[in-house]
């Protein structure tokens, strides 16, 4: 029988059949062809996670231009969903269009290696960015008490989908970098030819460099 073991980054999304308030999804041929970001949150009805779904929900938007959707996760049944997703419209004012997964069993959980610290009740507080060929790009662990930053995922989105596109690397604190702002930075050079090539480059102008292994350029 083959070892079942939690995913690591560069790993392809482990094949599933989920429960989800909308309908059962078969995971990740759902999004295949393009990104998702897959969060687990503790459990329904509470405060730092009512926060977090309100603020991806106010920035579905967003994660939709990226060709990014969202998929939520709790050890919680479906029907407890659905009164939260009520809740939540009824007196924030928002209602959360993207799907919840009902992970009643945690069997999900236990496959992506959400149960942490010998509690078989509740999940951490996780995210999994997966690319269009179902590639985990990202992985992402919280504590209980520490609500995410949304925002951040969709700057991780936009960087991931930029150094696809274009064969770069993405600073930190991109796109306002304390060095570069918001360029992106080259790839080293790791021949002679390409050398001599970024040289070529910074005396035309195309490139910046602090030394030959440290260049960046406009994005």
């Amino acid at each position: 029988m083959e070892e079942k073991k939690m995913p690591l980054i560069g790993d392809k999304f482990p094949e599933m059949k989920v429960q989800t308030t909308k309908g059962t999804k078969q995971l990740p041929k759902e999004y295949e062809g393009q990104w998702f970001l897959l969060f687990s949150h503790p459990a329904d009805f509470t405060p730092v996670c009512t926060t977090e779904f309100y603020a991806f929900q106010t920035r579905y938007d967003k994660f939709r231009e990226l060709d990014t959707e969202l998929i939520g996760l709790s050890v919680d049944q479906v029907f407890s969903h659905l009164k939260w997703e009520e809740w939540i419209e009824e007196n924030l004012g928002e209602e959360i269009e993207f799907p919840i997964i009902a992970d009643g069993m945690g069997q999900v959980a236990n496959r992506l290696g959400l149960i942490h610290g010998g509690s078989a009740s509740t999940t951490v507080r996780a995210v999994f960015i997966v690319d269009p060929k179902s590639t985990i790009r990202a992985i992402l662990y919280y504590p209980a008490e520490l609500g995410r930053n949304m925002d951040e995922f969709l700057r991780m989105i936009r960087g991931f989908q930029k150094a696809d596109k274009e064969g770069v690397a993405i600073p930190a604190n991109w796109p306002e970098n304390e060095l570069i702002k918001d360029r992106v930075i080259m790839p080293p050079a790791n021949s002679t030819e390409m050398l001599k090539k970024r040289r070529k480059q910074e005396e035309d102008g195309e490139i910046e460099c602090y030394d030959w292994w440290l260049c960046h350029r406009k994005p």
